[in-house]
């Protein structure tokens, strides 16, 4: 082993080895304790910016939160006892009224970024920005920063409507001083503020007074994602660098005062893993906690990419590594990767009460009467609540979804204007996974269209529905010699097509076959490896007369700040067609979770 140990100042080196040699007996060549074996990502899929704490009062419960940028409900909250099981427990922002503007922000990285949670005197406070990135990025009007509170996370109408605060800035986050002062810690990295900021705040209110830089990070990009921990006496600065791509990298810094100066650790980044070859890139944008036992956790985002930093379709994910963090020292941070040895679990018999699946669960889901969408479905702003019925008389055991005019893709460069589109579906959580639905639709007019997606935003999609279309519309075919002589006649057609930044396939178009007419069709998605999904259909009472249209690669949805949703969707695609779909059993099946 050999450990490179600055001489200068002496003093200063003596404690950097010695740190750097302790923690590399203790994290490097044993593991910290028997059974302490854990695998990142904690929360897999689109769950960026966590933010995680320990609330004692709270049955010795752990919380997670993290960034849904324009998904609705926003802001989901997982809650365990052990770290390893996270259920998912509610929303913060689970109802139009508590936050508007959301349903007009433009463009896919807008709305919500980085919710900061914290606990203090007995209230759950959750202070956030929602960003409109169609304004101009110096524009005092791109940023709303925002207050929610709660005295019950477990009940998501007891979360409050929005206290606004004034700040050209984002990833704001609480913090309480010793002397019972509040104040509020958040970023600005173009020209107004650039740099770390700090506000004494009220948060009942969103009064603010002034802001004042300080810290402007070791140099990196955009130095954002602060939170400040009192402790032993300083106050520990804790910021993302680098921006959110490859460079990504957590930095620390401390001071005597919590307005600074701040010094900065010699030992920054103290994680990341930029300019290596690890399959978890973009380390960044952490948080810090400890548990019942006093042991310290640090959180952050972090994409599946490798270096390539090509096919992550997952988005950025919260993964967890174990911290040591000795008095009046700054923290260590364990390298990240997707094997963990940690801290000794707590050990707990309790369960985590919730209406959400664990993590790690697939879906089931038959839409029983008088039963209600699951937790974990997912809208892409706010929803039409009249565009889905779950089991109505006529289809009993389906959602039925009233077709939206507009598709799947962007209206005015991302708004999703006042009818909002018709689409729901839940998080890809798994590297590998079948997910799949029977679809009951018998279009009548021209472009009516129900299927399933893979879609990341509005800008990055791929669809495959049932679509009525001109038969010379059709580019493929199953061997198929019964289509109607009239070209120009409209017939019930499969159709792929994608949008994306990134180049798609062209679109494939299949007429029915007459075989399959007035059925049920199952359409399938299928992620078979780490780069390529199947898109395949048949009819849901002969699936082995499946058809793959086609593979194609997740490169396209791979992109930005969210993460893949699968799900359903109806549209007349801006015509005025009206004829309903009706989806049945739902099943998301995880087949296999890639790590390295």
């Amino acid at each position: 082993m050999r450990l490179m140990c600055s001489m200068a100042p002496m003093m200063k080196a003596v404690v950097v080895c010695l740190v750097a040699i302790f923690a590399s007996l203790t994290l490097g060549t044993k593991p910290y304790t028997q059974n302490s074996t854990y695998y990142n990502p904690i929360l897999p899929g689109f769950h960026p910016d966590p933010s995680c704490i320990f609330v004692k009062e709270w049955d010795d419960t752990f919380f997670c939160v993290s960034s849904s940028f324009n998904a609705f409900p926003g802001i989901p909250l997982h809650a365990s006892k052990d770290l390893r099981n996270w259920k998912l427990i509610g929303h913060v922002l689970n109802r139009r009224e508590q936050l508007p503007r959301l349903a007009e922000t433009n463009r896919s990285t807008s709305g919500i970024w980085a919710p900061t949670l914290r606990f203090h005197d007995e209230t759950f406070w959750l202070v956030t920005t929602l960003v409109d990135d169609d304004r101009a990025t110096d524009d005092a009007s791109r940023w709303d920063n925002i207050i929610f509170q709660s005295n019950n996370p477990f009940d998501p109408p007891s979360w409050s409507e929005a206290i606004h605060f004034d700040l050209e800035g984002y990833d704001t986050s609480p913090v309480w001083d010793s002397n019972g002062k509040t104040y509020i810690v958040g970023a600005h990295s173009w020209k107004v503020f650039p740099g770390i900021l700090l506000a004494e705040a009220n948060l009942e209110t969103g009064e603010v007074g002034e802001w004042n830089v300080i810290w402007n990070g070791t140099g990196g990009t955009a130095p954002e994602g602060p939170h400040i921990y009192l402790k032993d006496g300083w106050y520990y600065l804790l910021a993302a660098e680098g921006g959110t791509g490859l460079e990504h990298m957590v930095t620390m810094a401390r001071s005597k005062s919590i307005h600074g100066p701040y010094e900065a650790n010699s030992a920054n980044p103290v994680l990341t893993n930029s300019n290596t070859t690890n399959y978890f890139q973009t380390v960044g944008h952490a948080d810090l906690f400890q548990d019942s036992t006093g042991n310290w956790w640090g959180v952050a985002l972090s994409t599946r990419s490798g270096p390539e930093y090509i096919n992550y379709p997952m988005g950025r994910e919260t993964v967890m590594v174990p911290v040591m963090w000795a008095d009046g020292e700054f923290p260590v941070w364990s390298p990240l990767n997707g094997e963990m040895s940690g801290w000794e679990f707590p050990e707990t018999n309790l369960e985590v009460d919730g209406p959400g699946p664990i993590i790690t669960e697939g879906d089931t889901i038959d839409f029983e009467p008088e039963s209600t969408l699951p937790a974990h479905f997912t809208h892409w702003r706010f929803p039409i609540p009249e565009s889905y019925t779950i089991s109505p008389p006529d289809h009993p055991n389906t959602l039925k979804l009233n077709p939206s005019k507009l598709n799947l893709t962007a209206l005015n460069g991302n708004y999703a204007g006042p009818d909002g589109q018709t689409f729901v579906g839940r998080r890809q959580q798994d590297t590998l996974f079948t997910y799949s639905v029977d679809l009951d639709f018998a279009p009548t007019s021209l472009e009516e269209e129900a299927g399933v997606s893979v879609f990341l935003t509005q800008n990055h999609h791929l669809d495959l529905g049932v679509v009525l279309l001109p038969a010379n519309a059709s580019t493929a075919s199953f061997g198929n010699t019964d289509l109607p002589t009239n070209s120009s006649e409209l017939i019930p057609q499969l159709r792929f097509r994608g949008i994306s930044y990134v180049p798609v396939p062209d679109d494939v178009i299949v007429p029915i076959p007459e075989a399959w007419s007035d059925k049920r069709l199952r359409l399938e998605i299928k992620a078979h490896n780490m780069t390529h999904y199947s898109m395949s259909a048949g009819p849901a009472d002969a699936l082995s007369q499946m058809r793959t249209i086609l593979d194609v690669s997740n490169a396209p949805v791979s992109w930005g700040f969210s993460g893949v949703i699968l799900g359903i969707y109806c549209t007349s695609n801006g015509y005025e067609g009206n004829t309903p779909a009706y989806f049945s059993k739902w099943r998301y099946i995880p087949q296999g979770q890639f790590r390295n």
